[in-house]
This record gives C-alpha cells, sequence and structure tokens, in this order.
C-alpha cells in the first residue's frame, strides 16, 4: 500500500523505488501484488505514461490517509521511548541556506544527532512529493494550499550598494535617481524569466524601479553582485546586515521601504506526523522565527 501511494504521487516506478529504497523491479512486484490481492486494475501502464485507474484513484484517497494514520501512530509509540532518528529531505533558497541555516545546522546536529539531513538549495519552485522531498522552505506568498504551512517569519528588506559604486556614481536621494543617474541589479524568476522590480514605498506612495543593468534568478548570486560593486539593489535584510556592519556594502534611501516578504516551511499533509520532521520544523520555528 506505501508503495502504491508513493507510485501514484511520483507517477513513476523508478522515482518511487528511489525513495522508498526498494529495487524497481521490488515496487513493480508489489503493485501487481496489491491488484491481485484486491482483483482490480489499479495503475494504467504504458512505455511513456503511468497512471491510476478511477478505481485506482479512490483506492489511492484512501491509501493515503491510512498509511499517514500509520505513520502516526508508529511515531506516537516510537516517540515515547526513542530520539527521533532518520533521514531527511529538505529544500531551501540558495541565499536563506548558505548563510542562515547552514551555520544553525550545527545546534540542530548536537541535539538530534540520529537525524542526518540532504539539503537542496535553490531558488526554484520544486516538486514536494515528486522529487521526495520531506520539507521545503520558501520566501513568498503560499501557492500550493495542499500542502501545510507554518509561517517562520517576515523578512525585511534592505536596499544597498558596494562603496566603491557609490563613489562612481555618488549616493541616491530617492528612487527616481535609480532610473535616471544609477545601475540597479535584481532578481528575475527562473520559470518565468520575468524580473522582480525593485519597490520603494514611503506612506501612501509607490514606486516601482525595473530598469537592471545586472540580474539573477538565485538570491546568493544577487548578493554577489551587490558586493562586486555592480549596482543598487534590495535584498534580505538577515542575509546583507553582516556586510553592511562590517562596511562592505551601504544602506541607501532609508526612509524608503519594501513591504516584507513572509517566510514558510511547507510540507505534505501524509508527512506531518513524522517525528523527525516534526522535531526539525519545530527548530526551524524556534531558531529563525517565533516559538509556537
Amino acid at each position: 500500500m506505501r508503495a502504491f501511494v508513493r507510485v501514484v504521487e511520483t507517477g513513476s516506478f523508478s522515482r518511487a523505488s528511489d525513495q522508498l529504497g526498494l529495487p524497481r523491479s521490488t515496487a513493480s512486484k508489489l503493485i501487481n501484488d496489491l491488484e491481485m490481492h484486491l482483483g482490480i486494475k489499479l495503475m494504467h501502464r504504458t512505455t511513456r505514461a503511468l497512471a491510476p485507474t478511477s478505481e485506482g484513484l479512490e483506492y489511492y484517497r484512501h491509501a493515503r490517509r491510512l498509511v499517514a494514520e500509520l505513520d502516526e501512530v508508529d511515531s506516537a509509540v516510537r516517540g515515547q521511548t526513542l530520539k527521533p532518528s532518520g533521514h531527511l529531505r529538505v529544500d531551501a533558497p540558495a541565499s536563506f541556506a548558505n548563510c542562515l541555516l547552514i551555520p544553525a545546522l550545527v545546534d540542530f546536529h548536537r541535539e538530534y544527532p540520529d537525524i542526518t539531513v540532504a539539503l537542496g538549495i535553490s531558488d526554484r519552485s520544486v516538486n514536494i512529493v515528486g522529487e521526495g522531498v520531506d520539507c521545503v522552505i520558501r520566501a513568498g506568498k503560499l501557492e500550493d494550499m495542499a500542502m501545510i504551512g507554518r509561517k517562520v517569519t517576515d523578512l525585511e528588506y534592505l536596499t544597498c550598494a558596494a562603496p566603491a559604486y557609490l563613489e562612481r556614481r555618488g549616493v541616491p536621494v530617492s528612487p527616481q535617481d535609480l532610473v535616471q543617474h544609477h545601475h540597479n541589479v535584481g532578481y528575475f524568476f527562473a520559470g518565468s524569466g520575468k524580473p522582480e522590480p525593485l519597490i520603494f514605498e514611503q506612506g501612501d506612495t509607490r514606486i516601482e524601479v525595473e530598469n537592471c543593468a545586472f540580474s539573477t534568478n538565485e538570491g546568493n548570486g544577487l548578493k554577489e553582485m551587490l558586493l562586486a560593486g555592480l549596482g543598487v539593489g534590495q535584498h534580505f535584510k538577515a542575509i546583507v546586515q553582516h556586510y553592511v556592519e562590517t562596511g562592505q556594502l551601504v544602506s541607501v534611501l532609508p526612509h524608503w521601504s519594501r513591504p516584507a516578504t513572509p517566510l514558510h516551511i511547507l510540507y505534505p499533509p501524509n508527512r506531518h506526523q513524522s517525528a523527525r520532521l516534526k522535531v526539525f520544523a519545530d527548530w526551524v520555528m524556534g531558531t529563525f522565527g517565533v516559538r509556537e
């Protein structure tokens, strides 16, 4: 039943086998055995596609719930006698992962030495189920409402530039200066290529600046562009504050602000009872946000 649920969710025998730690032939045989046991066809199989039948889809809805309940019972019993253990596959944005999460993981490992973590670092949106990811940490609005989301914190922005750049081009005194007299660095979305404007708000006034001489689809790259002196840009304060304090970056336009971006940790509903995922999510909340 667990193999069938994972095959439906990933749409692939090979991906399901990898996630379950089974040979592909074993996963396929498990599905065949389940079909023989039930006396119905659960999957449509062709050389190009794999999809549940109508009966298989109905069986999947019940099986997913039963597997989740079984995991809940196992976790509840094991949690009384054992420390959380096992493997976690986590995905996080590049700048958050490199600058904040990785340095703090030593504390998580000290507290939970029996949990191993595989950290995917990318600003792209991953297929949580299809890629076998236990949870993702993402900045921005929640788009996948099928996932359980816990808000970690609000990430504030800082507008800044390198001292060498400001010596060359001068210090901007208004957002309009960035349009007429400055080079800007910004972010674009990998999937669509759509640029994200620099946003400035003051009272009821909102100004968006879209002309960027340099842009990147990865937060760590944006930080490096700022440090290299390529222009004025906006980044999360938690990421660039250290460089402002050491003089490698200078805060500009302090009387203008950009709305904060929420940071969430997301995971599929059928995995929320995993003891190792629960302690990791609680640790993220306690380390980077507000304790619940």
